[in-house]
C-alpha cells in the first residue's frame, strides 16, 4: 500500500514539474496566471477589478506578429544594391507644365501628331560622289524626294554623271502608294537625257525591304517604238559600328532593242557595283570613300569599243550622303 502511494506521489511530483517548465518556457508568449480567475469563475457577484498586468509598457511588442523580427533583420543584414550606370545617368524628365485635361481622340491624335495622312516631306541625296578612273574624273549623283502621307506620295528621282562637260542620266516623277508594311508601287514617267536623243518612258515600279533589311528596286519601262527597259537595284547596310557603315550596292540594266544612237545595245546591257565605308558624323550627314565597278555586255561593249572606252571599268570614289 504505501509503495502504491508512494509510486502515485512521484507521479504527481513529476506531472507539476512539467507543468511548471512549459509555463516558463511559455511565459513570454502568453501573459502571467491569474490565480483569482477560476475563484471570481465560480462568484459572479463579486465584481473584484481585474489586477493591472506587469510589464503594461512592453504589451505593444506582444501584439506585433514574430515574423516583424525576422524581417527587419533580413534588411539590416541584405545590402542596399548600388544603382548602375545607365540608372545614376538617368535624369527623370520634369512634370508636365500644363497638364492635359480630357479630349476626344481626334484632338489628342491632332495634338500628338500621331495621325496616317499627316504629310510630310524629305530630300535624300543617296550619292553626290566625285569619280577618278583612268580615263578621266567624273562627277555622279543620285537622291531622291518625295511628299505625301505614309499611303500616297508624290515622287521624284534622278541619277546621272558628268563628264568632260556633258551630262548622262535619268529623271522619274512617280505616284507612290503603299501596298504593303514594306513595300510600294510606283508609276509615272521617266526621261533619259545624254548626247544622244532623248527618250521617254512609262514607269512601273515595286520598291521596298526584303527580309534581311535588302532594299530592293525592281523597275519596267515602256519608252517609245515599242522599246521595252528593265532595271534591278539592290543595297544593303552592314554596320561596323553605330557611325561605321559599309554599303554593298549593285544594279543591272537590259532593253528589248538596239539603241544605235544611245550606243545601247538590246538584252542585258550593262553591270555596275560599287562598295562604300561612310562614317555617320550624323545620321542626317555621312562622307564616304569607295569602289566603283561597271561593265558592259553585248552590243553595249561594242559601242564603247568604238568610241575608245572599255568594256569594263573601275573607278575610286570619294563623296557624301545627306538627307533634310
Amino acid at each position: 500500500m504505501k509503495t502504491c502511494v508512494s509510486f502515485a506521489t512521484l507521479l504527481l511530483l513529476a506531472g507539476t514539474s512539467g507543468a511548471a517548465i512549459a509555463a516558463e518556457d511559455h511565459s513570454h508568449h502568453s501573459p502571467p496566471r491569474d490565480e483569482h480567475a477560476e475563484h471570481r469563475s465560480h462568484s459572479p457577484s463579486q465584481s473584484t477589478p481585474a489586477p493591472e498586468e506587469p510589464h503594461a509598457e512592453h504589451a505593444e511588442h506582444r501584439d506585433v506578429p514574430a515574423t516583424h523580427e525576422h524581417d527587419h533583420s533580413a534588411h539590416e543584414s541584405t545590402p542596399a544594391r548600388e544603382p548602375g550606370e545607365s540608372e545614376g545617368a538617368h535624369v527623370p524628365p520634369d512634370p508636365p507644365a500644363h497638364p492635359m485635361g480630357d479630349m476626344s481622340a481626334e484632338r489628342m491624335i491632332e495634338l500628338m501628331q500621331m495621325e496616317d495622312d499627316a504629310p510630310f516631306g524629305m530630300l535624300l541625296l543617296d550619292q553626290l560622289e566625285w569619280q577618278r578612273s583612268d580615263d578621266a574624273d567624273a562627277l555622279s549623283w543620285e537622291f531622291d524626294a518625295w511628299y505625301g502621307d505614309d499611303y500616297n506620295k508624290l515622287w521624284f528621282e534622278t541619277e546621272g554623271e558628268q563628264l568632260d562637260g556633258e551630262e548622262e542620266g535619268r529623271v522619274e516623277i512617280m505616284w507612290d502608294r503603299i501596298v504593303s508594311p514594306w513595300w510600294s508601287l510606283q508609276t509615272g514617267v521617266r526621261h533619259d537625257f545624254g548626247s544622244g536623243p532623248s527618250r521617254t518612258w512609262l514607269d512601273l515600279r515595286v520598291q521596298g525591304t526584303a527580309p534581311y533589311s535588302l532594299e530592293i528596286d525592281a523597275a519596267i519601262y515602256d519608252g517609245e517604238q515599242g522599246r521595252l527597259a528593265a532595271r534591278l537595284s539592290g543595297e544593303y547596310d552592314v554596320l561596323i559600328t553605330q557611325r561605321l557603315v559599309l554599303q554593298p550596292e549593285l544594279e543591272l540594266r537590259a532593253y528589248s532593242k538596239e539603241d544605235r544612237e544611245n550606243r545601247i545595245g538590246s538584252g542585258l546591257s550593262d553591270f555596275e557595283f560599287g562598295l562604300r565605308l561612310r562614317y555617320e558624323i550624323r545620321r542626317e550627314f555621312a562622307p564616304y570613300l569607295g569602289v566603283h565597278w561597271e561593265r558592259r555586255f553585248g552590243r553595249t561593249a561594242d559601242f564603247a569599243r568604238e568610241q575608245g572606252e572599255e568594256k569594263s571599268e573601275v573607278a575610286f570614289v570619294a563623296g557624301v550622303r545627306a538627307w533634310f
